[in-house]
């Protein structure tokens, strides 16, 4: 009788030990540290105004060290204005018709530059007269036939290429010359106007006129590259503009580096070429607004869509990671410091995590834990994690 019963007292003694051991390894606590952080911190970033659309890429945003911006629309309000229009005459007459001819090119397109074309040929009452074969060229401007005369707008870098190949073109004129010199100097943008046809008998190019646009730098860029330097972040500007404008851009927000005249189809080249010069475990960030950045922020480790007041477009925002909702610059840095503290708050849970099971598995394997003490330890981890998770709750930017 007293074998049988120590027989019957050791197969008991193992069975608690089975359980302990199985009630005390329950991956529970594992099992909610990722998740748990992750949504509280999306949701605190909702909060904020930054909409979440990839947890990886709010857990890579923690290791950005380069951010490049868009020029247009990110940095700048996005709603340019029509500064100056004149032809190569000066006179009104031809200053008029030159106005007319350009919203005859740009009536219907949703271009910023296009909307202060049109602003101003509405206000002015300009007759505009209907074109035709109306084209846009990526990254250089629009041509079209307007009153039997082939028209272009042209970015400075069209116009160079036309001056460079073989067709006669009449260059523009010393007034002409002067007053984009000016708005170079004071970071406008500009558009020629060039008529004539390249081809055919006595075929020939003239530069017709000049429009300058001018753009408002947002109140909180300069704040925002402010706030991300002092992270040790490298801010970079990626613009289609021509340089002397850039340049000009850029200083006035506090950035150094600047990528100029860079047609749409090579932005997404220009990031690849900024994460090649990274070093290992150090990523790069795109923030654009329009159609020309969805490849640049496709190609960045981490792209950022900025909508905001003017509204980024559909195709930015389903390319980029995270959306800021608004278009205040000063949330970057306040993502790459959300990134941080979800990062933290995730290591501290994984600790906790482990941490009981460390403790509590050895306990539960030398027979000193009951069943009742290994599930209260059990569902105590899983409190712990979830409550430190909710802790996040209290973060709050420096800024704020």
């Amino acid at each position: 009788s007293r074998r049988r019963h120590t027989r019957f007292k050791c197969d008991w003694s193992s069975d608690v030990c089975s359980s302990d051991l199985l009630v005390i390894a329950c991956p529970c606590a594992l099992g909610l540290a990722t998740p748990a952080t992750l949504m509280v911190g999306t949701g605190l970033a909702a909060q904020r105004g930054i909409l979440v659309r990839d947890a990886q890429a709010l857990e890579t945003l923690r290791t950005v060290r380069t951010v490049a911006f868009d020029k247009t629309g990110t940095l700048t309000e996005g709603r340019p204005q029509l500064l100056l229009c004149r032809s190569r005459q000066g006179t009104e007459a031809d200053d008029q018709r030159v106005l007319q001819w350009a919203a005859a090119l740009q009536a219907g397109s949703e271009h910023p530059l296009a909307r202060a074309v049109n602003a101003t040929a509405a206000a002015e009452g300009a007759k505009v007269p209907p074109a035709r074969d109306v084209q846009a060229v990526p990254g250089r401007g629009v041509e079209g036939w307007v009153d039997s005369e082939r028209i272009r707008l042209c970015s400075s870098r069209w116009l160079q290429e036309l001056q460079d190949s073989d067709v006669a073109i009449t260059p523009p004129s010393d007034s002409l010359q002067r007053a984009a010199e000016s708005a170079r100097q004071e970071g406008c943008s500009l558009a020629w106007m060039v008529a004539g046809q390249e081809r055919g008998p006595g075929g020939s190019l003239r530069v017709e006129g000049l429009l300058t646009f001018g753009d408002t730098i947002k109140p909180s860029a300069r704040a925002g590259v402010a706030a991300l330097r002092a992270l040790g972040v490298r801010c970079v500007m990626i613009s289609g503009d021509h340089a002397q404008a850039a340049q000009v851009m850029a200083r006035q927000v506090g950035i150094d580096e600047v990528h100029a005249e860079v047609l749409p189809a090579d932005k997404a080249q220009v990031v690849l070429e900024l994460k090649q010069s990274m070093s290992a475990g150090q990523h790069v960030a795109m923030v654009g607004d329009g159609v020309n950045d969805a490849p640049a922020l496709a190609a960045a480790d981490v792209g950022l869509a900025m909508a905001g007041d003017q509204g980024g477009t559909d195709v930015a925002m389903e390319t980029a990671g995270l959306t800021l909702m608004r278009g205040d610059v000063g949330l970057v840095a306040e993502a790459l410091a959300l990134s941080g503290a979800v990062h933290s708050k995730l290591r501290q849970n994984l600790f906790w995590a482990f941490a009981y099971n460390v403790v509590g598995v050895p306990l539960a394997a030398l027979g000193h834990l009951s069943p009742m003490v290994a599930g209260a330890a059990m569902a105590l981890s899983s409190v712990s994690v979830v409550s430190n998770a909710l802790l996040l709750k209290r973060w709050r930017a420096v800024n704020s």
